[in-house]
């Protein structure tokens, strides 16, 4: 569904180079999800900027479903970090969901119909009538979430969203995406700085060394389909995948101040 072949990104500006992605290859399947793991500053956000088609590589390409990727794709949608920016606050909830469905000229009926089965999915079925700022953090990214789902996207790319919330709400987030990603059967791509989360989401996880960032392994997630967060984070397995990924990430950070 998504893939990335040798995809390359510099930064050039004010007499500096960086470069931020040096050499990254990996595809994500239909139907799949896949969480993306590496260092602070490594360039996941530039990842996945160039997969939604909102950065362009310096070489390399990214293609959905066969066809390249050189600006927003449809069938594509982005769940940010900053889902209080993502909002617009004079307007209402159901009003924020259906906008993208609006200016895609979609029926007036047939977007109510959407708008209001993702407000369902995500919880927020009895919110539609009121503003973003009258809601907490959580359920804010819940609005972002229903938004990205009422597009009836075929990927979903996810930048850390549920940085900015605390410990419990993101515990809930995470598995309302599970659910939104079985009942809709997306295909998710999944940046996080937060190994736990990678390993009790992800059917795979990818871990990226430090900046100029390659991958240096894409590991299977081998726990049970069903998964919730008392028992799934009990289980020894998900103590020694997190392990193997903790490791890989120290090695990475490791590597990155001796370069």
């Amino acid at each position: 569904m998504l893939a990335v072949e040798e995809l390359h990104k510099v930064y050039d500006g004010r007499g500096r180079r960086v470069e931020a992605i040096g050499d990254l290859t990996f595809e994500v399947e239909a139907g799949s999800f896949v969480c993306v793991v590496g260092p602070s500053g490594c360039g996941k956000t530039t990842l996945l900027r160039c997969c939604a088609g909102l950065l362009a590589p310096t070489s390399g390409t990214v293609t959905l479903s066969g066809a390249p990727v050189t600006g927003p794709p449809e069938g594509l949608a982005v769940v940010f970090q900053e889902y209080g920016r993502s909002l617009f606050p004079w307007l209402r909830v159901a009003d924020n969901v259906d906008l993208p469905l609006r200016a895609a000229g979609v029926a007036k009926a047939t977007r109510r119909e959407l708008v209001g089965e993702a407000l369902g999915a995500v919880g927020l079925a009895d919110a539609h009538r009121a503003y973003p700022w009258q809601l907490s953090g959580g359920m804010q990214q819940r609005v972002a979430i229903a938004r990205a789902i009422a597009y009836q996207p075929r990927v979903l790319l996810l930048d850390e969203p549920f940085a900015a919330v605390d410990a419990q709400t993101r515990a809930d987030l995470e598995d309302l995406i599970r659910d939104v990603w079985r009942r809709f059967g997306m295909t998710l791509l999944f940046v996080t700085h937060d190994i736990d989360e990678a390993v009790y989401l992800g059917q795979r996880v990818i871990m990226l060394t430090s900046s100029p960032t390659r991958v240096a392994e894409d590991l299977p997630i081998d726990l049970p389909d069903e998964r919730d967060q008392l028992t799934t984070r009990g289980d020894p397995r998900f103590a020694e995948l997190r392990g193997r990924v903790y490791a890989q990430i120290q090695k990475a950070k490791l590597e990155g101040r001796t370069t």
